[in-house]
């Protein structure tokens, strides 16, 4: 009963975190930074609820019905805000989906073996997830469009946007997001299968 608790409270979270995600198409000075920062929390709490469950029933496939869980969560809460005004642009294409799919493959195609998992599982995710992303951004709506019509509020001073140096690192912030995430994620995923022998 633990265990299946842990998953349901692991996958609010992960939704919680996830549910402002679609924020940077407001935020056009911060663009870039926060696509790149969006795009690398939603690998992480994607790998490690989706290895926890996928180690806990041990069925390659789990990661995957993990992500839809994070995905029907997120479209119920958007569409609530989606009725209190926002633009439904807000709402979030299942960009998790694909990359759970990646982890479940690596699991299934090494006959079950975490560490495996851990490396091709969270290398894969963290390299597909901020692609996926881009092509959401592209495909959703048009960022500066949305801007102008649903206009932010205006910043406090000390939260204006400096111009940010994106060509200093990479002139892609896919490259950038696909880069750390391949690192950062292959450490949750090696949590996530922990967490199951805890």
């Amino acid at each position: 009963c633990t265990h299946y608790l842990f998953i349901v409270v692991v996958a609010v979270n992960s939704t919680l975190l996830t549910i402002n995600a679609g924020d940077y198409i407001f935020y056009t000075d911060w663009a870039w930074t926060s696509f790149v920062v969006f795009s690398i929390s939603q690998t992480l709490m994607l790998t490690v609820g989706a290895c926890y469950y996928l180690t806990f029933t041990g069925v390659p496939g789990t990661a995957t019905y993990y992500a839809l869980i994070m995905t029907v969560y997120t479209w119920i809460a958007k569409g609530a805000w989606f009725a209190l005004g926002y633009p439904y642009d807000f709402i979030f294409t299942p960009v998790w989906l694909p990359s759970a799919m990646l982890l479940d493959l690596a699991y299934w195609a090494t006959k079950k073996n975490k560490h495996s998992l851990i490396l091709f599982g969270g290398v894969l995710v963290g390299m597909s997830l901020p692609l996926f992303n881009m092509v959401n951004l592209i495909t959703v709506a048009y960022p500066l469009e949305t801007a102008f019509k649903y206009p932010r509020p205006t910043l406090p001073p000390y939260m204006t946007p400096i111009e940010p140096q994106v060509g200093k690192f990479y002139n892609s912030p896919v490259a950038l997001g696909a880069g750390a995430g391949a690192v950062l994620a292959c450490t949750f995923a090696a949590l996530g299968c922990k967490l199951t022998t805890w």
